[in-house]
């Protein structure tokens, strides 16, 4: 065996659980951003709505009229209010009450997604006039897409989506319904 041999397998071991960590985050991480890719159009439509009524047509007016740095801060602002509530969520598991804590968390999620997404479209081009908040976004949205692209071609994926496609024209059946092909 070469003096290198046993050092890398080592080193391999060692390495391991740290690549195991990695694959598990990155999966966490494929799943949120799905979720926020699933979410984000439907729920900045909803806000787009009430945003159109009559009160509330003002306010998206002066909030597309922010001058960039403004427009960062409003932007931040959904995710620094929602950190006490997800905290709160977090105390509510930690004292026995599960179901509790991840109602709470998923509509503080729900919530925060359609609050980010309405406000990113309205902000958007005041945002964008920052250089390095474009180039950033630049960057996040290939690697977003590049994520996307792995996971919707990836076996699990495929199976799921073909697995919903079934279900769903099953339960289009049992309604006496046409379903989709």
């Amino acid at each position: 065996m070469t003096p290198q041999g046993p050092r890398n397998a080592w080193r391999r071991a060692l390495l391991m659980p740290l690549r195991a960590l990695k694959a598990t985050l990155g999966g966490l991480l494929a799943l949120l951003i799905l979720f926020e890719e699933w979410g984000w159009e439907p729920l900045q439509r909803v806000l787009a709505r009430i945003g159109a009524w009559p009160g509330l047509r003002w306010v998206e007016g002066a909030v597309r009229r922010l001058p960039p740095y403004a427009a960062l801060a409003l932007f931040a602002l959904p995710t620094l209010m929602l950190a006490p509530v997800k905290l709160g969520a977090l105390w509510l598991i930690g004292h026995g009450q599960v179901v509790a804590g991840a109602v709470v968390i998923v509509v503080a999620k729900l919530a925060g997604t359609a609050v980010v997404a309405r406000l990113f479209t309205l902000t958007r081009p005041a945002l964008m006039r920052l250089d390095w908040f474009a180039a950033l976004h630049d960057r996040w949205s290939h690697w977003k897409n590049a994520l996307l692209e792995r996971v919707r071609a990836s076996r699990p994926w495929r199976a799921a989506r073909l697995l919903g496609r079934r279900w769903r024209r099953r339960w289009h059946r049992l309604l006496g319904r046409p379903g989709p092909d």
